[in-house]
């Protein structure tokens, strides 16, 4: 467990106890976190190891919704807050070892050199905070790279990359590297299936229709982004090509998981996929408007589908109510 991480700018007591007895590495990121770490290492009898979540304010140029290293994020602490920090972290010497700093600037980053940028202040702030005399070994980068979302060919940065830009700052300080490059990993590993209920227009804008919703996937509702969308079946050569929007169901104008796509006119029952869902689509799912969440499948590279989560039931929904 000691290479986990436990961060959020909300963490409760009763996690934080959890994190102390697991010896996970706690992310500090507030006046009150900190207090409540401490408070969990008591409890927990076990000296926990932070790390100070610090806001360097570098724009990673995203949407303002997935940008969190800035001085207006809810993330972290204000540099300038940094010398409180060093003072509490001392006056709890049996509660808390300070082993590293932190920052994250945001996601679908698509620019390496964002990273260096924030690298250069972070060692210097480590630079600071050794001068006091901790012995701080970790940086931890963060992550936020982005894939190809519009399956243009682009070449966007890899991990690799990053860990390249910032591997000569990291090395003139002695220091660890902590990254966390789960997106550009595994977005790409997931597909969202779908099957079309209809098509439909209302005479200025054409609707494919489908069973999936904001529900299942709800990025393109909540921060208007992009999933590459396919038929999963040729269309008839026949087919006339039109300008569609790709809505779910749900009661709600923003229910869309594509817009104004140039898809061929597909017939009811057919097969729609949504691409690159396997970061921060299951994982966001709800059951609005009793959706139930739907099941998960792995597929091999000879073919072969295993299941691998059921879906959920409206037996299952109602099960919270047994009992009351």
């Amino acid at each position: 467990m000691n290479r986990c991480i436990f961060n959020g700018n909300g963490k409760i007591l009763e996690d934080l106890v959890l994190a102390a007895q697991e010896g996970v590495f706690v992310n500090v990121d507030s006046e009150f976190d900190l207090e409540n770490i401490v408070a969990a290492a008591r409890i927990a009898g076990r000296k926990v190891n932070v790390l100070l979540r610090i806001n360097p304010d570098v724009d990673p140029q995203v949407h303002p919704y997935v940008a969190t290293g800035n001085k207006n994020s809810k993330f972290g602490i204000r540099n300038e807050k940094l010398q409180w920090f060093l003072d509490a972290v001392k006056a709890h010497p049996n509660e808390l070892k300070l082993v590293g700093a932190h920052c994250h600037l945001g996601s679908t980053i698509t620019k390496v050199d964002i990273f260096r940028d924030a690298a250069v202040l972070m060692v210097n702030y480590i630079d600071e905070i050794r001068a006091q005399g901790f012995e701080v070994d970790y940086l931890n980068i963060g992550g936020g790279l982005g894939i190809d979302y519009y399956h243009s060919g682009a070449v966007l940065p890899t991990p690799r990359d990053l860990i390249d830009t910032v591997r000569e700052l990291v090395h003139s300080r002695n220091l660890n590297l902590i990254i966390e490059p789960g997106r550009s990993l595994i977005a790409n590993t997931c597909c969202f299936v779908n099957r079309i209920t209809g098509v439909k227009t209302n005479g200025t804008k054409n609707f494919i229709v489908i069973d999936g919703s904001m529900a299942e996937l709800i990025r393109p509702s909540l921060y208007d982004a992009y999933q590459h969308i396919e038929l999963v079946s040729p269309a008839p050569p026949a087919a006339e090509v039109s300008t569609f929007d790709v809505v779910g169901p749900v009661c709600e104008s923003a229910d869309f998981l594509g817009k104004e796509r140039e898809l061929p006119t597909p017939a009811k029952g057919t097969g729609l996929v949504v691409h690159d869902a396997g970061a921060y689509c299951m994982s966001m799912a709800s059951t609005y408007n009793l959706k139930m969440r739907p099941p998960e499948y792995w597929v091999e590279e000879d073919g072969s589908v295993t299941k691998i989560r059921h879906g959920e039931t409206f037996e299952d929904h109602m099960r919270f109510f047994e009992g009351l």
